[in-house]
C-alpha cells in the first residue's frame, strides 16, 4: 500500500515526532512506533480516498473514515492490543495537528479503541526471586561478571527498578546509600528505598569491578568497560530461569512485578507501591490486586477443608 503523503504533511508528521521527543521524553522506539503507526493510516487513507492526503484532507477525516480503518485493520487480523495502540499514536498526532492548523479533531478523538484482556503481570514466588538471584551469578566464570548480574536483578526485584533505571546508576550515583533518587519513564523523579542486600550486592560489585568508576559513567559495566547492554542481563536471565525450571515468564521485568506483588501482599499499600514503581497513574499499579486476588484464590482451592 502505497503512503501517498503530501511534502507538507509530512513535514508535520516530523515536527509532531519531534515535538513528542523533546516534551515527552518519548525513547526512540516509541517514535519509531508512532512513526510507523501513523503513516499506515495515512497509507488506508490513500487507499481509501484514491488520492494523497496533504494537511488539508487530513483535517476532513470522518467518524466513517475511522470506522473503515478499524474495520480495515481487524479484516488484516490485527489484534485489539495493536489497535489501540495504533488508534492512540493517530490520536496523539490529530491532537497536536488540529491545535497547529486549526480544524476540530473530534472524528478522531472520539473514535474507541476495541476492548482487550489486559495481560496480568506474571511474578515470581518468593523462594523463585530469591533463587534467581542466587542462581544469576553462578551463570559466568569470571567473578566480577556474576556479582554485576546478581547486583542488579537484586536491584529489579529489591528496589522495584526498571532494567533501564538500573542500568541508568552512574557513578554519581555512589555510594548506594538506604534510598535512590531514581529517573523514570518520563524523566519523572521517585526515590525509593534501598535494601541492606541490595546495597551489599552493589557493594560486591564494586569491589570486584576491575573499571574506574566516573560521575557520568554507568557503574553497570560490559566485559571491555563499556555500559552493560540489558540484552546481556536477558540472557543470563533466560539461562537462570531454565536451570530452575521457570516459566519463560520469569524475565528482569518480572523482578519488578514481583517487588511489587509481594508488597502487595504483605498488606503494603497500593498509592505507596505507585509512588514506589514511578507509575504515573494508579490505574497501572492496580493490576497487581489481580494478581493478589488470583494468588489467594489458588491458596484457598488448594488449602481450604471444603474446596474441590
Amino acid at each position: 500500500m502505497s503512503i501517498g503523503i503530501s511534502p507538507a504533511a509530512g513535514e508535520a508528521l516530523a515536527d509532531w515526532l519531534e515535538a513528542s521527543r523533546a516534551l515527552k521524553s518519548a525513547s526512540d522506539n516509541t517514535i519509531t512506533a508512532y512513526r510507523a503507526d501513523v503513516l499506515d493510516f495515512i497509507a488506508f487513507l490513500t487507499a481509501h480516498h484514491a488520492e494523497p492526503q496533504g494537511l488539508a484532507p487530513l483535517s476532513r477525516v470522518t467518524t466513517t473514515d475511522m470506522r473503515s480503518w478499524m474495520a480495515h485493520l481487524r479484516n488484516d487480523g490485527c489484534a485489539p492490543r495493536s489497535m489501540a495502540r495504533k488508534l492512540s499514536a493517530v490520536k496523539s498526532f490529530y491532537r497536536w495537528l488540529s491545535e497547529r492548523e486549526g480544524f476540530e479533531p473530534t472524528a478522531v478523538l472520539s473514535a474507541r479503541a476495541p476492548k482487550f484482556q489486559k495481560k496480568l503481570p506474571r511474578p515470581l514466588t518468593e523462594e523463585a526471586a530469591r533463587a534467581m538471584i542466587d542462581t544469576v551469578e553462578l551463570q559466568s566464570s569470571d567473578g566480577w561478571i556474576g556479582a554485576r548480574d546478581a547486583a542488579v536483578i537484586t536491584l529489579l526485584y529489591g528496589c522495584g527498578l526498571r532494567i533501564s533505571e538500573a542500568l541508568g546508576l552512574c557513578g554519581r550515583d555512589l555510594p548506594i546509600g538506604q534510598t535512590l533518587r531514581i529517573l523514570g519513564k518520563g524523566r519523572k523523579e521517585r526515590i525509593v528505598p534501598v535494601l541492606p542486600v541490595a546495597q551489599s550486592a552493589v557493594q560486591n560489585y564494586l569491589q570486584l569491578c576491575p573499571y574506574d568508576q566516573e560521575a557520568d559513567v554507568p557503574i553497570f559495566r560490559g566485559a571491555r568497560g563499556g555500559p552493560l547492554n540489558p540484552r546481556l542481563i536477558q540472557k543470563v536471565t533466560e539461562k537462570a530461569r531454565m536451570q530452575l525450571g521457570l516459566p519463560a515468564t520469569a524475565t528482569p521485568h518480572a523482578m519488578r512485578h514481583s517487588f511489587a506483588t509481594h508488597l502487595l501482599a504483605a498488606g503494603g499499600d497500593l498509592r505507596a507501591i505507585q509512588e514506589l514503581l514511578g507509575h504515573s497513574s494508579l490505574s497501572t499499579t492496580q493490576a497487581y490486586t489481580s494478581v493478589d486476588e488470583v494468588h489467594l484464590m489458588k491458596v484457598y482451592d488448594a488449602t481450604h477443608p471444603k474446596a474441590g
